[in-house]
């Protein structure tokens, strides 16, 4: 075997290893026609995949989330899904595949003004902000399939 097909081989090994199995959701998704930003808060929140094109283009936008040691699922690179969150305190536990796991917890205080939580993959973690705003480009987002 010579080296190109050495080469080869070990790129597209790298480029597929990437790939984040997705988990099972243990949650309900809270599915909204046309979704507005005045029909979120008192409790629905809407919670997306705010990776870039450089994350979709190696395949590692893809993010597990687990809320209070229950999955939510996958969400894919602009995908997006919508939930009922009641008042309070909640631990967002967030793993995406980079070559290693890239995994971050972070705290999140509900209230009925929170309507638009917005996780992304970095570098060397994972962000999370709470945005209460519709992401750009918001017309190319879709909501999340049942894997």
């Amino acid at each position: 075997m010579n080296f190109k097909s050495l080469l080869l081989i070990a790129s597209f090994v790298l480029l597929t290893s990437c790939a984040l199995k997705p988990i099972p959701s243990q949650m309900e998704y809270q599915k909204i026609e046309n979704v507005e930003l005045d029909q979120l808060g008192n409790g629905k929140v809407m919670i997306y995949n705010g990776s870039n094109v450089f994350h979709k283009a190696d395949n590692t936008e893809r993010l597990n989330i687990h809320i209070n040691d229950k999955a939510l699922g996958q969400l894919r690179g602009s995908e997006y899904v919508i939930i009922n969150l009641a008042d309070g305190d909640y631990k967002f536990d967030v793993l995406h595949l980079d070559m290693v796991n890239m995994r971050s917890s972070h705290q999140v205080t509900v209230d009925s003004q929170t309507k638009v939580i917005m996780i992304k993959p970095n570098i060397t973690s994972n962000k999370l902000e709470v945005t209460n705003e519709l992401p750009e480009k918001w017309e190319k987002f879709k909501y999340v399939e049942e894997r």
